[in-house]
C-alpha cells in the first residue's frame, strides 16, 4: 500500500511504476537503490491523520522473492541491498513487547524492496505492481 495526498502522483505510480528515492525511510535499505511499501493499509504514515483528512492509496501487488529479516538501522548509514536477496523486513515486527507509537509501528510494518540489474539498482522494482487506487 502507499498513501499519496495529490491525484497526479498516485496516477503517476499507478501508470509508471514506483520509482526509487520515492520515500525518507531508511531503516531497512537505502532509498536511492529499493522503495518502501507498507505491508498494511491501516498504517500508512507515521504520524496518524486527523479527522477529514483524505488522500490516495494505491494497492500494489507485491512479489517478496527471497526475503532478508534485518535489524533496523537509525543511523545515517544506509544497508545495501544484499545480494541473493529481493527484500528486506524489519526482525522487530512482530515482537510482542510494548504497543509501539505510529511511527515505529509504520516503520515496522515496511517492506523495502529493491531489484539490482547489471551491478545497480532499477529504477522501478519489477516486484511492486501498482493494482488499483483507491
Amino acid at each position: 500500500f502507499w498513501l499519496f495526498l495529490p491525484h497526479s502522483q498516485a496516477r503517476e505510480v499507478c501508470q509508471k511504476g514506483l520509482r526509487v528515492n520515492s520515500s525518507s525511510i531508511s531503516t531497512l535499505g537505502d532509498p536511492a537503490k529499493g522503495v518502501y511499501i507498507s505491508k498494511h493499509a491501516d498504517c500508512l504514515h507515521p504520524s496518524p491523520w486527523q479527522p477529514g483528512k483524505s488522500g490516495y492509496i494505491v494497492i500494489c501487488k507485491l512479489i517478496k522473492g527471497k526475503v532478508r529479516v534485518i535489524p533496523e538501522d537509525y543511523t545515517t548509514t544506509y544497508t545495501c541491498p544484499s545480494p541473493g536477496y529481493d527484500c528486506h523486513v524489519s526482525e522487530s515486527r512482530g515482537r510482542g513487547a510494548a504497543k509501539p507509537s505510529p511511527c515505529q509501528a509504520f516503520e515496522q510494518s515496511q517492506y523495502y524492496v529493491y531489484e539490482v540489474s547489471g551491478g545497480s539498482p532499477a529504477e522501478r522494482p519489477r516486484q511492486v505492481c501498482p493494482y488499483i487506487l483507491l
